[in-house]
């Protein structure tokens, strides 16, 4: 009955068509293409369309066209395709938001022509469009089946799309009219490609666009439904396995057996059980194992929790070393690994006599100062085997974040404790000997202040409850012994320094660095370069050379190198095949280490040849130093120029030492107008390191004097002291370590402040002092007439004696 009704109505436009020649309204349309013969569902929103669909009487027909951008509100005719679709309107529904729903049926394609009408709505004239029919062959039967069966695989495989458009297809026989039924039912077609069907008008051409479109969206869908079944499996695979393990958990049940994840938990509890915490932290320990057996082995938190249950049943709560310590054999253990260092040995001693007598006193908190090489680290090791504990050693230098010291909040992916508590924990002890090495090289940035971080672990009456933040128990510290290192005292903060006991260790002299060279150096290089005691020999005088010669240091580093060197040089020898013994004399250290590099007291000799050069001591990190304080003098209107990278104290020491001498000049028996019209410039070599301090005041007064009356020093003489400008010399600081550095530098004579003479007598050693004549001085005056001669005759001495110690030096 409809199909009759069409033929009518087409039967009837075509004979009104070529007499009337009338426009039609044109409805545009957004991203929809409407084909003939398809009946579509429109909805009319715009006013000028709602007015178009109410303007239509007993003639129904209108144009649907596409419009080209679907964003335009308002479209005119240049923004619709030209190609449109005759339709008639079948059915108009209004809408509760004043829109309607129309129902239009497509007729034939039409090509829009002149437009009649642009307001309220558009009108225009239509030229129908002739298909091109192909006539019929095998190809392009062939082509019909292959979309027909193509289309029919994709509604087959498509949830979206109804099994009765296949049998609507089948029982379609025109292919132009195939491919338009295809084309409107395909959802997946964009609107570009709708409309490049419809204006296409040879049949076979159509045949084969919408042929290449189903082939594509087939293998799409194909593509889509291998993903989706993937998905699928993996996640049947994921409930599989979780139906069987909750199987496997009710058939354990039913045996009495327990789960994996029950037999953790249990070990757990007997770990905590046996770890002997205290009540409150064993009570936080069973409190998270409880929530970790609620848990699910797959949840976020589990291995968090585990994680930290594990560190708490394994820290050392009530594990100690034990046992009685014989004091005796720790003093030989002590004097067996070290020389020398009888303060530290004796403050050692000391708290284990201490410990005997109360067991349950507080570790003491030590602090070695001292230069590079002198045994610091390695004490702490002796320490421990004499105390019969475990030994614990971690680096401060160039740490900058709080958190390595009392650890990452539980929260932060990759939290772990501190490396005090990571220490105790490798310890496996609650009192091993624990040594923070480099505490003087501690850095801070905006992570925090690690040296603020150990007052409370450094603290002995704090550190009873150290509470580590990943933890965030308490733990019990007071147990341990605490020995931190550092090369100075300056840089360590005032309130950690104060928490710590400073036990200085000084540099070694001459004749203690041969003592250890002997006892364990050259031992430990034979044996690690692979050489024998019967293959190698170092007399004590070469041992001495090397020492001389060879280093300047406080410490036994770069002699225990030399001496590697030599060792490695008769190792290179046996491989060659020279089997005999070696001997280490002079000539053989010049032949393996080169020339010598330290012409001590040749060069204090040699440099104060000439009046107004002086030899001060100072003090350095590395230990002590010999210090060169060179004056010159020259025409001029009393200038005073001071160089060598000196600081601000040293400057006003060079001030203080030029007003003393020309206040004194008529006395010193220098022209009082000599200041007047001459500039006198001190320079301190080496010009490259900074300087300071009041220390050298005597050694500028002393270059000051000599030069203006013309009178070289006393050759092999060193001097330090702080000047006033009433002439007094004042004590100083590092007595020890500049008294060795003038020994290493071959000074005989050292001219010290009288009250630094107890700081001789208690921290050298007669064997120190050894070849050394120390002249305490309460005044400069004192100083000038034991550093300068005071006659011609004692002028001559002198000259000889200089002569003497040079001629004895050996030629490099």
């Amino acid at each position: 009955m409809v199909e009759k009704a069409r033929t009518e109505r087409n039967s009837k436009l075509k004979e009104q068509e070529p007499e009337s020649e009338r426009s039609l309204p044109i409805l545009p349309v957004r991203d929809t293409v409407l084909f003939p013969h398809a009946v579509l569902p429109l909805t009319v929103g715009r006013e000028s369309s709602v007015q178009l669909i109410n303007s239509l009487g007993e003639d129904k027909t209108i144009v649907v066209v596409a419009q080209r951008e679907a964003r335009v509100d308002a479209p005119q005719a240049s923004d619709l395709y030209t190609v449109g679709t005759l339709a008639v309107v079948h059915k108009v529904v209004k809408m509760p938001n004043q829109s309607l729903f129309v129902f239009a049926e497509g007729l034939e394609r039409v090509r829009l022509a002149e437009f009649t009408q642009l307001t309220p709505f558009m009108r225009a004239k239509v030229d129908s469009v002739p298909e091109s029919i192909p006539p019929k062959s095998s190809e392009v039967e062939a082509l019909q089946r292959n979309v027909l069966t193509l289309f029919q695989q994709i509604v087959a495989g498509s949830p979206t799309l109804s099994d009765e458009l296949s049998t609507v297809a089948m029982n379609i026989e025109e292919p132009g009219r195939l491919v338009d039924f295809i084309a409107s039912s395909l959802p997946s077609l964009s609107t570009a490609d709708k409309q490049d069907t419809l204006e296409t008008t040879d049949v076979r051409v159509r045949l084969e666009k919408i042929n290449q479109h189903l082939a594509k969206e087939l293998e799409v869908q194909q593509l889509r439904n291998k993903i989706q079944s993937e998905v699928q499996d993996r996640v049947q695979q994921t409930q599989r396995e979780y139906y069987l393990r909750e199987q496997m958990k009710a058939i354990q049940k039913e045996l009495g057996e327990q789960d994996e994840g029950q037999r953790d938990t249990e070990e757990l509890r007997q770990k905590i059980e046996s770890a002997g915490m205290p009540d409150d932290v064993k009570k936080e320990a069973l409190k998270e194992l409880g929530r970790l057996s609620r848990m699910s082995p797959m949840a976020a938190d589990y291995s968090v929790t585990r994680n930290y249950i594990e560190w708490l049943a394994v820290l050392p709560w009530a594990k100690t070393s034990g046992g009685e310590v014989d004091i005796l054999k720790a003093k030989e253990i002590l004097d067996a690994d070290h020389y020398d260092l009888q303060k530290v040995k004796d403050r050692i001693l000391d708290y284990l006599s201490v410990r005997r007598l109360k067991p349950g006193m507080k570790g003491p908190i030590l602090c070695f100062v001292g230069p590079p090489g002198v045994g610091k680290t390695s004490l702490g090791k002796s320490i421990a085997r004499a105390l019969g504990r475990k030994f614990v050693r971690i680096s401060l230098g160039g740490v900058h974040d709080e958190a390595e010291i009392r650890g990452h909040r539980r929260t932060y992916i990759g939290a772990l404790p501190g490396q005090i508590i990571q220490g105790i924990r490798r310890a496996e002890t609650k009192d091993p000997i624990f040594m923070l090495d480099e505490i003087d090289k501690v850095g801070r940035d905006f992570r925090g202040d690690p040296a603020s971080a150990l007052l409370e672990a450094l603290d002995p009456e704090q550190n009873a409850a150290f509470r580590d933040n990943y933890l965030d128990v308490t733990f019990d510290l007071s147990k341990v012994l605490f020995i931190t290192t550092a090369n100075m005292l300056d840089p360590i903060a005032d309130p950690l320094r104060d928490r710590m006991e400073i036990i200085e260790l000084q540099g070694y002299t001459e004749e203690e660095k041969v003592h250890i060279a002997f006892q364990y150096l050259i031992p430990r290089q034979i044996e690690e370069n692979g050489i024998t005691p019967e293959q190698i020999e170092f007399p004590e005088e070469s041992v001495g050379y090397v020492i001389r010669h060879y280093t300047r240091e406080a410490g036994v580093r770069n002699l225990e190198r030399n001496i590697g060197t030599i060792s490695r040089k008769q190792a290179r020898r046996l491989a060659e095949g020279k089997s005999e013994k070696l001997v280490v004399t002079k000539e053989v250290v010049q032949e393996f280490l080169g020339g010598i590099k330290i012409r001590s007291e040749g060069e204090i000799a040699e440099r104060t040849k000439r009046a107004g050069v002086v030899v001060g001591l100072a003090w350095t990190p590395s230990g002590g130093d010999v210090l060169f304080v060179e004056a010159n003098t020259m025409k001029g209107k009393g200038g005073f120029t001071m160089t060598g990278q000196i600081g601000q104290v040293m400057q006003e020491s060079m001030q203080a030492a030029l007003t003393w001498v020309r206040s004194n000049a008529a006395q010193l028996g220098i022209q009082e107008n000599f200041f007047a019209e001459h500039d006198i410039h001190i320079h301190v070599p080496a010009g490259a390191i900074p300087k300071d301090g009041p220390s050298a005041g005597v050694t500028m007064a002393t270059a000051l004097v000599s030069l203006l009356t013309g009178r070289p020093v006393r050759p092999l003489t060193a001097m330090t002291g702080e000047i006033t400008l009433s002439g007094n010399v004042l004590p100083i600081g590092g007595v020890k370590e500049k008294v060795l550095a003038a020994k290493r530098a071959g000074v005989r004579d050292v001219i010290l402040p009288a009250e630094n003479k107890m700081n001789v007598e208690e921290d050298l050693t007669p064997e120190q002092l050894e070849h050394l004549n120390i002249h305490y001085v309460k005044e400069i005056s004192e100083v000038l007439e034991l550093a300068l001669p005071t006659s011609p005759r004692e002028e001559k001495h002198y000259e000889e004696e200089r002569e003497k110690v040079l001629s004895e030096q050996p030629v490099s």
